[in-house]
């Protein structure tokens, strides 16, 4: 079995498999369970100043379902810890006395004043925890009091509460950025200016996931009243990628540590995540929909995919970032047609209801008066949206087209050629004409 153990930022755990900050984490007896479960780490549910803030004393949570019922987004209005802060003090002391070979890293959130930070890092460096993670990302009830994601989408605090801490504290500092802001490389490369060890990412995105048509109110309502939430689970897991990796390969970011997070269910995303530059990965959703023990399936997948690849957690950090380009990079004479296997077709007919109805017409319905569905190069920009509804896997793939130029349009389908090299661009870098 490969070797899952961890080291994140001298953070040492035996998988890279953490809880992050979140109802899972809030207090001994969750956290105690986790670790039996199988976690690698914790981050503990955020702490804040006293007096203890008060939730909701009703729902708190809005879904949003797949047609089978499979949960695939949930929105959360729940703020920071309820409970009061030597109670979890005191927990996380004995926590991490019982368990040292666990990571343990306790999330923070308090006014964005000196003092404030200086004192509860005081704290909870006495319980002898492994670091701390700054928590700039809430996007719902903290934020209003100038905390969360509104420290979090202003880079110059970012920078500034990042070297408070630096300043105040022997731990590792772990920035957890908020998806809620256009170019998410500008709180990143902040954090690393201001000293962090490392950002996590992402948190929740701001979000409504429905609205009760009879009483006209945001789910989930209180007194008839809704508020927006943090969204998370699967449905943001493309957005997260897509974050880790522009730090990842964002050069004023180059050697900030990345813990991933943001949908991870499987072993499978993990490794996306890794792939894409994270060290470690963070997982709430995912034990709140199927309790603690799904950690067993990610820790036995992730070791078996790295067996067979023949690599090291180490050789699957970052092994995807050279591959990720910007558009304008990509070769345009590269050209794929889709094939449909006709033996494993069930003629449904929903390639070419799509393709005739939303993209280029390039599948037929019928030949010699029969259903066939086959399609035309000659039509076929190789967009794969057939691929993407067809309910048979792999009835159609993509392939390319071994052809000098492309059916469709007549373009180059050989060599290399870009955006910027392209003659439709007034900006084309083309090549001097020869004398």
């Amino acid at each position: 079995m490969a070797d899952l153990r961890s080291d994140f930022v001298g953070i040492k755990s035996p998988n890279p498999f953490w809880l992050a900050s979140a109802p899972p984490t809030d207090k001994e007896y969750n956290v105690v369970r986790a670790f039996k479960a199988g976690w690698g780490g914790v981050v503990w549910k955020t702490l804040g100043e006293d007096p203890p803030i008060v939730n909701v004393a009703g729902p708190r949570y809005g879904a949003v379902h797949a047609g089978d019922r499979r949960l695939i987004g949930l929105n959360n209005s729940e703020l920071i810890t309820d409970r009061e802060l030597q109670v979890n003090l005191e927990e996380i002391k004995r926590v991490k006395r019982d368990w040292p070979d666990r990571a343990l890293v306790v999330s923070l959130m308090v006014p964005c004043e000196e003092p404030s930070w200086k004192a509860i890092l005081k704290a909870v460096e006495d319980t002898d925890c492994d670091g701390v993670e700054l928590n700039f990302g809430c996007p719902h009830g903290m934020s209003e009091r100038g905390m969360g994601s509104a420290v979090g989408q202003v880079p110059e605090y970012i920078e500034m509460v990042a070297r408070w801490c630096k300043a105040s504290t022997r731990m590792p500092v772990i920035v957890k950025l908020t998806p809620n802001i256009t170019d998410i490389r500008y709180p990143a490369r902040a954090a690393h200016k201001g000293g962090a060890d490392a950002v996590s990412l992402v948190n929740t995105i701001n979000s409504i996931t429905s609205v009760d048509l009879d009483n006209f109110a945001p789910e989930p309502s209180i007194d008839g009243k809704g508020s927006h939430g943090g969204y998370c689970g699967p449905a943001i897991k493309p957005i997260a990628l897509s974050m880790v990796s522009e730090i990842a390969r964002d050069k004023e970011c180059a050697g900030l540590p990345i813990s991933g997070i943001g949908g991870i269910t499987t072993w499978r995303d993990a490794a996306e995540y890794m792939a894409l530059g994270a060290g470690n990965v963070q997982v709430c959703t995912a034990a709140m929909t199927y309790g603690f023990k799904i950690v067993e399936e990610m820790k036995s997948g992730l070791s078996r995919y790295l067996d067979e690849k023949g690599m090291t957690l180490s050789d699957l950090t970052g092994r995807a970032v050279p591959n990720v380009t910007d558009w304008q990079y990509l070769n345009l004479n590269f050209v794929t047609k889709a094939r449909i296997d006709q033996d494993l077709c069930i003629e449904c007919g929903r390639c070419h209801i799509v393709c005739e109805d939303t993209s280029h017409q390039a599948i037929t319905a019928t030949k010699d008066g029969r259903r066939h569905f086959e399609v035309i190069d000659s039509q076929c920009v190789g967009c794969n949206l057939c691929v993407n509804v067809c309910p048979v896997e792999d009835c159609i793939t993509m392939e390319r087209i071994t052809a000098a130029t492309d059916p469709q349009s007549g373009a180059p389908a050989t060599g290399y050629r870009n955006w910027t090299q392209h003659p439709n661009n007034p900006m084309a870098k083309l090549p001097e004409p020869a004398e």
